[in-house]
């Protein structure tokens, strides 16, 4: 009887078996980006609740075929995640290049996220989904802090910032009517540049007095 046993290992030593290695590393990687695209398209068009049997039908191909390659919806989700991920990367980083001094950057990054998210707000939705959102995230983060990069703190204000930005969009998102895009940017732009509008800062609200600051300490010693 034929054992059934692992492939042999391929070592340096076999130029021809890590050829071989290598072209179906190869192979598995632009399938996987495929598929990865295939899916993209899908929730674009169907919404970000698309199964997995959903995507197998997209694919032409059968749902093991699917978990081969992703493991799990998870696995789906981060795979989009890394190519829209890329996308918004390339985009940001093109804003920021041809912007005027990094007030400008601010601005031309905000309005680049909000304008491709609102290309594909089901795309944005199943990638910001569970396991993949913190990678989003993250990606997004060290883009907006590159301009303020000599700065301390930039990371923490960044990530601050992109959690403004995202909390914004997403309410944005489901407004009705919606408002215009670059008057939001303008706006997400000033508050995170100057802070918030003055009828919510703290000249609005009345300070205590030393008096009152007094009256009070006595009343609770």
């Amino acid at each position: 009887m034929r054992a059934i046993t692992a492939p042999p290992s391929t070592t340096t030593e076999d130029p021809a078996a890590d050829g071989r290695s290598t072209r179906w590393d190869d192979h598995r990687e632009a399938r996987r980006a495929e598929l990865a695209r295939t899916v993209r398209k899908l929730v674009h068009h169907r919404g970000p609740d698309v199964s997995m049997d959903d995507i197998a039908t997209a694919a032409g191909t059968s749902k093991s075929i699917v978990y081969r390659y992703f493991t799990d919806k998870t696995g789906v989700q981060m795979a989009v995640a890394e190519q829209v991920v890329a996308d918004i990367s390339a985009a940001l980083a093109e804003a920021a290049q041809t912007a005027d001094g990094p007030r400008g950057a601010l601005r031309a990054m905000v309005g680049t996220y909000l304008a491709m998210i609102e290309s594909s707000p089901s795309v944005y939705t199943f990638v910001t989904r569970d396991g993949s959102v913190e990678h989003v995230l993250d990606s997004i983060t060290e883009l907006i802090a590159a301009p303020f990069a000599d700065h301390p703190h930039t990371r923490l204000w960044a990530a601050g910032a992109v959690g403004f930005v995202r909390g914004t969009a997403e309410r944005w998102l489901r407004t009705d009517p919606r408002q215009d895009r670059e008057q939001l940017t303008d706006q997400i732009a000033r508050w995170l540049w100057t802070g918030p509008p003055p009828q919510l800062g703290r000249d609005s609200h009345p300070q205590p007095t030393a008096s009152t600051t007094t009256h009070h300490s006595g009343e609770h010693a």
